[in-house]
């Protein structure tokens, strides 16, 4: 089940769930004569089931679907305006449904700001209202509610993140994969399009690899593989990425880079390993191939096999080389 998906459901279960309190709370304040609690409560149902609609027709966008926030904002406001207006026994427990859905539905930190939101007038309204056993009763029991979906809700986002990563990491290099590649370089190629900034892309190959295997085993290229991975990150610039792809080879997409900045760039690289002693394998070479986007660059592949053929090339051309393989250039 994807992330969205899930999502779905999940927003779909909590509206259908409180719907369903609240009307509840509606019948049986209807039953005993409580006509404004009916009202509130039927309103509070109303909005629920608009929730759970809105969720049904974003079932597509329900990572950035901002119609939550506001019926959320419309649900949290209205029971605060009857806590401070009514002098209804019990009112204040009608926050635990809203508490639970504010953090379930909402990022955690409007969740938590709308959560506090909420609390702060109900809170104060019960300390001045109940007596003192009650007051403390109603506090410990929110706060605990809080504190448990807070940190349940915690819990699974650090873990979604912790999945998206393995997801789009090589877990052999710690740099981004291969699947990953394609889905970032067209983003880029898209956005270079639309702005008409500079995108470079290098292609990164360490050369006599299978020698270095043969030589210091499989864990001793995966070391070497690693070490170049963290002195990589460490040249290329913020909002530069790095890939990890066919075992020995690395991949770099260089936005607002020209022609002139990848050629320096790619320079920089090669002399910074190749004049590294690296542990257990010593001194090595790399090959680099390296373009810029051109007019006819609308996809990933051209660009990408542009920048391979180049990396061939300086391969050809000699070991510890970077060759430029230009592009059509863009037009203004």
């Amino acid at each position: 089940m994807t992330e969205t998906r899930l999502r779905t459901w999940t927003h779909a279960f909590g509206y259908g769930l409180a719907a369903l309190f609240t009307a509840a709370l509606a019948l049986q304040n209807l039953r005993y004569g409580f006509y404004q609690l009916f009202y509130l409560a039927l309103a509070m149902t109303a909005l629920l089931v608009a929730g759970l609609v809105y969720t049904w027709l974003c079932r597509r966008q329900q990572l950035s679907a901002p119609g939550h926030l506001v019926i959320l904002a419309g649900l949290n406001s209205g029971l605060v305006a009857a806590v401070l207006t009514m002098d209804a026994p019990g009112i204040s427990h009608w926050a635990m449904p809203l508490l639970s859905l504010n953090l379930l539905i909402l990022p955690l930190r409007h969740g938590l700001m709308l959560s506090a939101m909420l609390l702060v007038p109900v809170l104060a309204v019960t300390w001045l209202s109940a007596s003192i056993d009650t007051a403390l009763m109603t506090t410990a029991g929110l706060m605990a509610l809080l504190a448990v979906t807070a940190l349940y809700i915690w819990h699974y986002d650090h873990m979604a993140q912790s999945a998206q990563d393995l997801a789009i990491t090589d877990p052999a290099t710690g740099a981004h994969n291969a699947r990953f590649l394609d889905e970032t370089l067209q983003k880029e190629i898209s956005r270079a399009i639309a702005t008409g900034h500079p995108l470079s892309v290098v292609s990164l190959n360490i050369d006599h690899a299978d020698e270095i295997r043969d030589l210091h085993g499989k864990a001793g290229l995966q070391t070497l593989l690693r070490d170049v991975t963290g002195t990589l990150f460490e040249i290329i610039r913020a909002g530069d990425s790095l890939y990890s792809i066919n075992g020995s080879e690395f991949f770099l997409i260089l936005p607002f880079t020209p022609e002139e900045g990848v050629r320096v760039i790619a320079e920089r690289i090669r002399r910074t390993l190749s004049e590294h002693d690296w542990a257990q394998v010593g001194k090595i070479s790399v090959s680099l191939g390296c373009t810029t986007r051109g007019n006819g660059d609308t996809s990933t592949h051209s660009l990408r096999d542009r920048a391979v053929t180049a990396m061939l090339e300086a391969r050809k051309r000699g070991a510890d080389s970077a060759w430029f393989s230009p592009g059509e250039p863009v037009k203004a």
